[in-house]
Parts: structure tokens; C-alpha cells; sequence
């Protein structure tokens, strides 16, 4: 159940087991009455171009949904993006009033306070001058930190290098079951404990913004693994295809990468326990602090796109490894969510995770889907398959296998002799992969351009609001101005008429006076 390997290598979990055979070939009237003959101009169910259809059919529903949700999340974020007025946004339209509880409500206290003090700390920060000197300073120690992240990915990407050369070079030991684990074991610590000396190194840099620290450790956290899978990568495809020469590599690649996903799976349980559950409660028995360590969802999301990742790899060579990652990611949602609400508290900068479901849903497209579908790509396109197991064990590529089905149904008869068609001009043709990219590209750019015209009717909105104050502003002045005036005719007209009223004795009096 660990290694993947055992009563699971001959199963339809894995490549291997898959047969090269041509599946329910239909066939005429029997001639003798005991032998089935094969019908002219039938269409058999060819298992090569089925594998390998099944995974490019889910390949592109995949890309679909994420170019989607993608262009869903962007259009949102776009469309209420805008920073204008940002303070006040967050004093008059932040309170949630179907908040009823007074925890809740004590808790929307704390973040509307915390997140005023950010604005504020960010604006003194941009206003504020800051002399030459201050500003070397600053850009040295960014360096020196991104020097040290960008040595330590590289090094975890070097220690995953050689220790899996060392597993090729020694046969013998990499033949048994428990030693099998040690290369997954290695690479999940790796994963684990490099993105925690980051955040170390990290509180060492100054930054103008929380936002902007939030992105470089997101930053720092993917060129972390995307060094190691690359690796690993090159490891699978480079060294293993050439030293599992008569054997079913891609059995193994398959059993490895089920390997990578459990040992995720059981790093992460040991990370919840001893990562939050007693660092809770070390914190309050030893440190004595109220406050619960924060839940941090960055880190959480990137490791579900690496799970994620891994999933993409191996459906190639493991069909069933999407239903394993499943499993795994509905035992991590509860796992979660126990250890969320009894060890952790919420962030106290939660917009932090409504705005960036943007960036976690494009790293999830492009980094680890594209790089994904790279990999498998390469591998249908340019490796050689195995000649001992697995529906291409005849084929020079797992590509070769849609012209022979091209001939088979040239030699099938009339009824279908325009599949053939459609597969030269249409999939092998370059042209319409072109197409189909442009057509894809031309809905992705209307979307931008729909959402900038929303965003432009907004900021049309915005300015004709604003026109409008000022129009009462105007008005309300205009109104004061008549009124004050007609304040003054008044007053004039009142001491007209007094005058006008008073006896000629006393207008004769004060005039001698």
C-alpha cells in the first residue's frame, strides 16, 4: 500500500497491465458454425489509440476548465481591483452586518484594525523619504536573501540529483521494498523543511508592503519545486528509460510517482500533527501566548498544486492515480479542517486569500499543468515505450499508434474512410493545431477585452459620481450664494423701511448731532 508495488504491478492501476490487442472485433456469420470470422469493413476497438485518446481527451478537458476558471477569477479580480480609495472602501464598506456572534464579530474587529494599520504602514512607507544609504542597504540584504533561497533550491534540487543517481547506481539495494520509499522520503522532507528556512531568511529582509511579502515567498516556495520535479523529471525520462532497457520502465515511474503522492500525503499528517497541533500547545503552556498560530494558506495551496502536479505526471503511466489523489484530497480537507479549527486561528490578513485565488489558480495553469503537459508530450512524442508490457510494447512512440490505426481503417472499407481523412488533415496536420491555438487565444483575448470594457464603464461610473458631486457641490454653493444675498436685499429693504419711518424730529437731532 506504500511502495504502490507488490499485488499492485499487474493491475489495471498501471501501464503495464494494459494489453496491445485489438478489443471486441466484430465478425460476421460463423462459416462452420464454431469459428467467429472477422466482418470486412467492421470497426474494431483498438486499446493503443483508446490509452493514449483517454488521456489527451482528459488532458484537454483539464486545459479547458482551468483557462475558464482562470479567466473567471482574472475578470473578477480586474474588475475590482482598483486601489482608488482604498481607505476609505475599507472604513465604510468593510463590516459584514450579518455577523451576529461576538467572537465573529470581535474577530472582524481585529482584521478591519489590522488591516487599516497595513494601508496605513504602506502609505507612510511610500511617502516617507528614505535616504541613499537606507536604500543600499535594503537592496543588499534582498540580494544576499534571494542569493541564499535561490542556493537553496538549487541545492535540494542537487541532493535530489545525486541521490537518485546513487539509487541507479545500487541495483541491489534499490530492489527491495523499504528502500523504494527513501527517494520520495527525501524529496517530501526537502519540500517540507526548505520552504521554513525561507521564512526564516525571509524575516531578515525588509519589505514595503505585506502583499509584496507574500508574493516573493510564494515566488521563492515555487522555484523550490519546480527544481526538484524538474529534476526528478529528467530522472524519470532521462536515466531510468535508459537503464530499465527490457524492463517496464514506465511500471516503475508509475509506482514512483504513487510513492511521491502517499509519502505527500503522510509528511503532511506528521506536519499537522507536530507543525500545529504541538506547536499549540507549546505555545500556550511554555510560551504563554493567547493568540494561536495562524493557519498559513499560502503554503497549504501551493502544497495541493504540487500534489496536483504529480497527479498530471503520472496519469500516463498510472491511470488510476487521479482516484488515489481523490481519496487523498478528501482526507486532507478533513485533516484540515479538524487541525484549522482546534490548533490554528485565521490570518489576520484574510483579503490576502480572496485576492490571490487569481495568482494560485494561474500557477496552477501554467507552471504545473503546462509543465506538465510537456512532460507527457515528450514522452508520447520521443521516448521509445517498452517492448516487454503496455499497449505501445511494438510501436517506435506512443504516437505511432494513431497511423497504424489510420491504416487499419483505410483497410476497414468505405463505410469509414473519412476518420482516415480527418486524422491527416486535421491532427497531423500543423495548420489546425495552429487553428485551434488561435481560436483558444482569440476567446482568451475578448475575455480581457470584455472585462477592460467593463472596467472602463466602472471607471465611466466613477467619474460620472464624481461629476455629480461636484454638480451638487456647486448647486449647494449656488443656493448659499442666493440665499446670503437675498439675506442682504432683506436687511437693506428692513433698514430702508425704518429709516423711511422714523419721525422728521429725530432724523433733525441726529443730524445736528
Amino acid at each position: 500500500l506504500l511502495t504502490g508495488a507488490g499485488c499492485f504491478t499487474h493491475t489495471v492501476m498501471y501501464y503495464g497491465h494494459y494489453s496491445n490487442a485489438t478489443l471486441n472485433q466484430p465478425c460476421g456469420s460463423p462459416l462452420d458454425g464454431s469459428q467467429c470470422t472477422p466482418r470486412v469493413g467492421g470497426l474494431p476497438y483498438n486499446m493503443p489509440l483508446a490509452y493514449l485518446s483517454t488521456v489527451g481527451v482528459s488532458f484537454f478537458i483539464t486545459c479547458i476548465t482551468l483557462v475558464y476558471s482562470m479567466a473567471h477569477s482574472f475578470g473578477e479580480s480586474y474588475r475590482v481591483g482598483s486601489t482608488s480609495g482604498i481607505h476609505a472602501i475599507t472604513v465604510f464598506c468593510s463590516w459584514d452586518y450579518k455577523v451576529t456572534q461576538k467572537r465573529a464579530s470581535r474577530l472582524q474587529q481585529d482584521n478591519i484594525r489590522t488591516r487599516l494599520k497595513e494601508l496605513l504602514a504602506e502609505w507612510q512607507l511610500r511617502h516617507s523619504p528614505r535616504s541613499v544609504c537606507g536604500r543600499l542597504r535594503q537592496a543588499a540584504v534582498l540580494g544576499l536573501v534571494w542569493l541564499l533561497c535561490l542556493g537553496t533550491a538549487l541545492g535540494c534540487a542537487v541532493a535530489v540529483h545525486v541521490f537518485s543517481e546513487f539509487m541507479i547506481q545500487s541495483p541491489e539495494a534499490a530492489g527491495q521494498e523499504a528502500v523504494l520509499l527513501v527517494l520520495p522520503l527525501v524529496v517530501g522532507l526537502l519540500n517540507l523543511g526548505a520552504p521554513y528556512l525561507c521564512r526564516v531568511l525571509a524575516a531578515l529582509e525588509p519589505h514595503d508592503s505585506p502583499v509584496l511579502e507574500v508574493y516573493v515567498a510564494i515566488c521563492r516556495n515555487l522555484i523550490l519545486k519546480l527544481a526538484i520535479l524538474g529534476t526528478l523529471c529528467y530522472h524519470w525520462l532521462g536515466r531510468r528509460v535508459g537503464v530499465l532497457q527490457g524492463q517496464c520502465w514506465e511500471d516503475f515511474v508509475g509506482q514512483e510517482l504513487y510513492r511521491f503522492l502517499v509519502m505527500d500525503f503522510v509528511l503532511m499528517l506528521l506536519d499537522t500533527l507536530f507543525g500545529e497541533l504541538v506547536w499549540r500547545i507549546i505555545s500556550e503552556k511554555k510560551l504563554k501566548r493567547r493568540r494561536k498560530p495562524e493557519f498559513d494558506i499560502a503554503r497549504n495551496v501551493l502544497e495541493l498544486i504540487y500534489g496536483q502536479t504529480l497527479t498530471w505526471l503520472g496519469v500516463l503511466f498510472s491511470p488510476l492515480l487521479p482516484a488515489v489523489q481523490i481519496i487523498k484530497l478528501l482526507l486532507v480537507f478533513y485533516v484540515k479542517k479538524t487541525s484549522l479549527l482546534a490548533n490554528c486561528q485565521a490570518p489576520r490578513r484574510p483579503w490576502l486569500a480572496s485576492h490571490m485565488s487569481t495568482v494560485f489558480l494561474t500557477l496552477l495553469c501554467f507552471p504545473a499543468f503546462l509543465g506538465a503537459a510537456v512532460f507527457l508530450c515528450y514522452a508520447v512524442w520521443q521516448v521509445k515505450p517498452s517492448s516487454t508490457c503496455g499497449p505501445f510494447r511494438t510501436l517506435d512512440t506512443m504516437y505511432e499508434a494513431g497511423r497504424v490505426w489510420v491504416r487499419h481503417l483505410e483497410a476497414a472499407g468505405p463505410r469509414v474512410s473519412w476518420l482516415p481523412w480527418v486524422h491527416r488533415y486535421l491532427m497531423e496536420n500543423t495548420f489546425f493545431v495552429f487553428l485551434v491555438s488561435a481560436l483558444l487565444l482569440a476567446v482568451i483575448y475578448l475575455n480581457i477585452q470584455v472585462v477592460r470594457g467593463q472596467r472602463k464603464v466602472i471607471c465611466l461610473l466613477k467619474e460620472q459620481i464624481s461629476n455629480e458631486g461636484e454638480d451638487k457641490i456647486f448647486l449647494i454653493n449656488k443656493l448659499h450664494s442666493i440665499y446670503e444675498r437675498k439675506e442682504r436685499e432683506e436687511r437693506s429693504r428692513v433698514g430702508t423701511t425704518e429709516e423711511a419711518a422714523a419721525p422728521p424730529a429725530l432724523l433733525t437731532d441726529e443730524q445736528d448731532a
